[in-house]
């Protein structure tokens, strides 16, 4: 592939600024612009980077146009109370997406198009969907990603673009901004009485090393990415050394606000995850190759794994090391 402008849209999300990090190695990608309503928090070597409400589709489109990217990695998808509120991930989503792609479609030179994705587009209807089981999403957010997946099939219908749908598996970590992560570590965690319902999860740099290949490989398709195996919501729980607290239909209305109140908003897709499970058949990943790191009880394990914080005291009887070092330069000079 020869070098082009790559244009990632969410790269101030975790996920988003991983890809970056790992876009920015590769020799077929040249100037590297990215966009999002906050900025990357991890050091990028020659990203350039805008701030953007994803509302504002004139400075979206302004942006774009001016850039005129051959590589677009579109990352915008706000997951209900993890960067955003569910109010303005639905708004935010479909937003970003019309803008930009408007934007795209006018420029005609667009020649590789990554779409983040989710399963939740599968809904649950009682099957292990593959790529080939046809989208009936049963909650908003599942909804709002068949929206981006259709807007994006659209765009590239009349061109000879590429187009990558990644459908991730919820992705979670310890520094990751999810809805799922926030309510797994909360020391009581609600869950169903009477069933286990079993899910699959993707650690957050597996999910970038996927969304990059794609683009490094010009993929044209759609992925499941799910990590290896599944998990019950009890054993889960029990991971993290949290306590299991069995529900019936009726306490979740009150389970629910109540999560809220404590820091752990449960959005429908979440709950749905909770009381039904969410799994879907991974795909090969060889054809970009990719090799899942983490197993979904790892990832769940993983979420609940800190690095240990030394808090240091400085001596009263001692100065710090750096005005030492400075000042035994300085005697020494004096003398």
């Amino acid at each position: 592939m020869n070098p082009g402008r790559v244009l990632i849209t969410g790269m101030g999300g975790e996920l988003g600024a991983h890809v970056a990090s790992l876009i920015e190695r590769e020799h077929w990608a040249g100037e590297i612009l990215g966009l999002d309503v906050d900025p990357p928090r991890r050091r990028l070597r020659r990203c350039d980077f805008r701030l953007v409400e994803p509302t504002d589709g004139a400075r979206i489109n302004a942006l774009i146009t001016e850039y005129a990217p051959t590589v677009v990695v579109h990352l915008a998808v706000y997951e209900p109370e993890a960067r955003a509120s569910a109010r303005e991930a639905s708004r935010w989503t479909p937003a970003f997406a019309e803008a930009a792609f408007a934007a795209i479609a006018g420029l005609g030179n667009l020649h590789t198009l990554v779409v983040r994705s989710g399963i939740e587009v599968y809904g649950v209807d009682g099957v292990e969907p593959d790529v080939y089981t046809p989208p009936r999403p049963t909650t908003p957010f599942g909804r709002e990603l068949l929206g981006v997946e259709t807007a994006a099939r659209r765009l590239v219908a009349a061109t000879d673009a590429h187009l990558a749908i990644i459908r991730l598996a919820p992705v979670i970590g310890p520094h990751v901004p999810s809805p799922l992560g926030r309510v797994l570590r909360q020391p009581v965690v609600p869950c169903p009485l009477l069933r286990n319902p079993r899910f699959a999860v993707l650690g957050e740099r597996d999910a970038a090393e996927v969304i990059a290949a794609a683009a490094a490989h010009r993929f044209h398709g759609v992925l499941n990415a799910v990590a290896d195996g599944t998990i019950g919501v009890r054993e889960a729980i029990r991971i993290g050394g949290h306590l299991p607290t069995p529900l019936v239909g009726p306490q979740w209305l009150l389970a629910r606000p109540l999560s809220h109140v404590l820091g752990a908003p449960i959005p429908d897709h979440v709950h749905e995850l909770l009381t039904r499970g969410r799994r879907a058949i991974g795909s090969d990943l060889g054809a970009i190759g990719v090799t899942l790191r983490r197993s979904t009880a790892e990832v769940i394990a993983a979420l609940h794994t800190w690095e240990p914080v030394t808090r240091s005291v400085p001596s009263r009887d001692q100065p710090p090391a750096g005005r030492a070092a400075a000042g035994t330069a300085t005697d020494g000079a004096r003398r």
